[in-house]
């Protein structure tokens, strides 16, 4: 089993990417306790090269919607494999402006373009999410910033397993859902319901 995080925000052992490893924490204590081995990985999304999408061709489409991959040559057909591999995948942002970062947002647009094109055949369809929208300063938006990502994950048509929004204010409490999250998603991985 494999579950890949990937993560949006510039500081990797801040409160966003601190999140998501305890999620994957929580993941892979729950497959060793049933004897399971599982891999996980970390992906810093603002350390790849992921432009905006084009929206090229006739009609804004391009190749992508024929299911032919992005004409685009950077880092984010790697990182669309890697995902497409992996069996679940944890996906967080910092809160900027009440909304998911801007490198969030531009990898989630190509990701969305990708398998909206497949509909029904799509490589992501029912895979399961952990979705973590952390805001620090204010501490405001990271409910807004959940629905943002919810929109995507529900047009690439993957499972939502459970959001955690995120502030200053009730981090500690997060923490401990983050590793319960992981947890659960270990069980859904195992055995088709959560552990």
């Amino acid at each position: 089993m494999n579950i890949i995080a990937v993560q949006s925000s510039n500081r990797p052992d801040g409160l966003t990417a601190s999140l998501a490893k305890e999620v994957l924490a929580g993941a892979t204590e729950a497959t060793d306790n049933a004897g399971k081995c599982i891999e996980t990985a970390v992906v810093d999304l603002n350390s790849l090269k992921i432009n905006v999408c084009r929206a090229c061709g006739e009609r804004g489409w391009g190749q992508c919607r024929e299911g032919r991959g992005c004409i685009q040559d950077d880092d984010f057909t790697q990182l669309y494999e890697r995902i497409c591999r992996a069996d679940a995948l944890v996906f967080a942002s910092p809160v900027y402006f009440g909304d998911l970062s801007e490198s969030a947002k531009t990898f989630l647009d190509r990701l969305r373009r990708q398998e909206w094109s497949r509909k029904e055949a799509g490589r992501l369809r029912g895979k399961p999410v952990v979705g973590i929208m952390a805001a620090g300063g204010s501490g405001n938006g990271p409910v807004n910033a959940v629905r943002s990502l919810e929109n995507y994950m529900t047009y690439i048509g993957m499972s939502h397993v459970i959001y955690l929004p995120t502030s200053r204010q009730n981090q500690g409490v997060q923490f401990k859902a983050a590793r319960e999250a992981g947890r659960h998603l270990a069980g859904i991985l195992l055995e088709g319901h959560p552990s």
